[in-house]
């Protein structure tokens, strides 16, 4: 835990100093250049840096081990940190939007000069090299909070892309003697503030649904099924929920057992099954096992591991 806390943490400050100096660089670039586009850039880092704040806060706090008033711990804070950084993510994209939109009533007598160019190239390699980095290790750790800043990173990858185009329209049109495609900048403008809510949407209903506690697919938790109905003593498997906090999963499962056994064995299996799944299953934290008497004539809802669907046996 302590180690996946401090790669995460590494991965994280790397971000904020990286969209520090890039905030800056675009901004005093965007600013002397004119550029909207790049404006908007600087606008989409800084907004990189606050979320990554949140991201390190909501790091910190999932890492602290369950406790009296949070016994399933405190891995959803992750998730917190990514609806944090979601939300910054549309603001910025509205506020990019509204910026951009103005140039087209106010005028564009300019095109940006070359280091504006020279400025979103470098941003463009920086991004993405943070974003494969990030993506790759918040996949190892499975940390949807850093998952969440490497798609921030993706994000700004391709609204630099966005920009460079813009810009490079515009020099091109100043070149040619062409001012209509001055307002390539803008619009460049535009497309990154639609590209940017986009994925702040993304990232907030993917955690908002982890929030909202909902349960894992049939099809997902299929081999789990799998692994306890080999476990001696387990007749059936009759339900199996699992749900995300974080980057772990807590399962709730009810199984069948012979009726006549004690209240000894029924524990017994029920620990084997606790003991099966963390083992088979290392993103698991916790199981709850519930045993269930096996009736043949029941007619309960249980897990088919066949055919992957959840139905109705009635033996």
């Amino acid at each position: 835990m302590e180690d996946r806390f401090k790669k995460a943490s590494f991965a994280t400050w790397l971000g904020i100093i990286a969209n520090a100096v890039l905030a800056v660089m675009k901004g005093i670039t965007g600013w002397l250049s004119g550029s909207r586009a790049l404006i908007a850039d600087a606008a989409h880092s800084a907004s990189d840096v606050v979320g990554s704040i949140a991201v390190l806060a909501g790091l910190k706090t999932a890492q602290k081990p369950p406790d009296k008033d949070h016994p399933y711990g405190h891995g959803k804070a992750e998730n917190i940190a990514t609806i944090i950084v979601a939300i910054l993510l549309v603001v910025v994209g509205i506020e990019i939007a509204i910026s951009s939109a103005g140039a087209f009533f106010g005028g564009v007598t300019r095109a940006p000069g070359m280091m504006a160019l020279v400025v979103i190239i470098f941003s463009l390699i920086v991004k993405e090299c943070l974003y494969h980095y990030k993506y790759r290790l918040a996949k190892k750790i499975n940390s949807s909070a850093l998952m969440a800043e490497a798609w921030h990173h993706r994000s700004d990858s391709i609204s630099s892309m966005a920009a460079l185009v813009g810009i490079g329209g515009a020099m091109a049109g100043q070149a040619s003697g062409l001012p209509i495609l001055f307002y390539l900048d803008p619009l460049a403008g535009i497309v990154v503030s639609l590209l940017v809510i986009r994925v702040g949407i993304k990232l907030a209903k993917e955690s908002s649904q982890i929030m909202l506690e909902q349960v894992l697919s049939d099809e997902e938790t299929k081999p789990m099924a799998e692994a306890v109905q080999k476990v001696d003593g387990v007749i059936r498997v009759d339900e199996l929920l699992a749900r995300t906090h974080g980057h772990y999963m807590i399962v709730d499962i009810k199984v069948s057992v012979e009726p006549s056994i004690t209240v000894e064995d029924g524990h017994t299996i029920s620990k084997q099954v606790k003991k099966c799944l963390t083992k088979e299953f290392q993103s698991i934290q916790n199981v709850f096992v519930h045993i269930n008497p096996y009736r043949t004539d029941d007619d309960r809802k249980v897990v088919d591991i066949n055919d992957q669907k959840t139905i109705q046996e009635r033996a």
